[in-house]
């Protein structure tokens, strides 16, 4: 049986309508032609798809008929204009997963640089933490990443930037008042707010604080808020001063040093789609040490 998706449409606008000449017009076609292609198809399925001459009501068979119809239509018409959206790369949709330091910082010069150019795509942004972030990767929820720490196997990574890392406080917690050169030790002159960027400074007293401390955030816009009120001190990159709390204090430890690096992840041996290697560009540029 060799069912034309025309036929199908053609029976569903006579359904839809509930004649012959009203299909007609929303065809694009004559009645007498409508007429034809409806008699063909209720003849290749050897069933009647209507009660009696008049097309305004279906048979049992016809409403079951209608109902794949419907739905092979709109698949049929779904993938024309998804294969259309991928063909002008001006449409369709990049999942970006990021951690909320790098969410508030690069992103938005990132995004602004592909609004320029690609203003009709989609961009869906997860503001997760760095294992969130891989989790996602893995599980095909998202396109591509920013993240710091380990990589796992199935994922392909390019160190995109190195962010200094220091104390973040208030201006009148005891580590903005301390003198220069500060060390790693001002932060147990007053309470600590641990997050996981404590693991990537290399020093026992800051190990020590993250464990003892009772005070624990993840997100980036938490952690501010917390120094904010005067709950205590955290780790933080440098540029979130910069760019999101310049009303706080930023103090770099030189005992020793402490960087994050953040990698742009994808799928290993995936190939990202047009619009998606288009933002992963957009990503590169952003990241260049000229606009940081």
């Amino acid at each position: 049986m060799a069912i034309k998706l025309e036929m199908l449409r053609c029976f569903a606008a006579v359904a839809s309508t509930g004649s012959l000449a009203a299909a007609a017009g929303l065809l694009g076609r004559t009645p007498s032609a409508v007429s034809m292609m409806l008699a063909g198809f209720e003849a290749q399925l050897g069933a009647p798809l209507f009660e009696g001459e008049r097309k305004s009501r279906l048979t049992p068979f016809g409403r079951v008929t209608l109902a794949e119809a419907e739905r092979a239509i709109a698949a049929f018409d779904g993938s024309v204009a998804a294969i259309g959206r991928s063909a002008r790369s001006t449409a369709g949709t990049v999942r970006i997963a990021a951690v909320p330091s790098v969410s508030i910082t690069l992103l938005p010069r990132a995004i602004a640089r592909f609004r320029a150019e690609r203003p009709d795509v989609r961009l869906e942004i997860s503001d997760v933490d760095s294992v969130a972030v891989k989790r996602r990767l893995e599980a095909d929820e998202a396109d591509l990443g920013l993240a710091s720490g380990p990589v796992g196997l199935g994922l392909a990574s390019e160190l995109l930037l190195t962010d200094a890392l220091g104390i973040v406080c208030h201006p009148d917690h005891p580590a903005a008042l301390a003198p220069d050169p500060i060390g790693w030790d001002a932060l147990a002159s007053g309470p600590f707010v641990a997050n996981p960027l404590a693991a990537l400074v290399d020093h026992p007293r800051v190990a020590a604080l993250a464990a003892a401390s009772h005070l624990v955030a993840r997100n980036t816009t938490t952690l501010l808020a917390f120094v904010r009120l005067g709950l205590g001190a955290t780790i933080l990159p440098e540029r979130i001063v910069d760019r999101a709390a310049a009303d706080l204090r930023f103090r770099r430890p030189m005992d020793p040093p402490a960087e994050r690096p953040v990698q742009l992840l994808q799928q290993r041996n995936s190939r990202l789609n047009p619009a998606a290697e288009a933002f992963r560009r957009c990503l590169a540029e952003a990241a260049e040490p000229t606009l940081l």
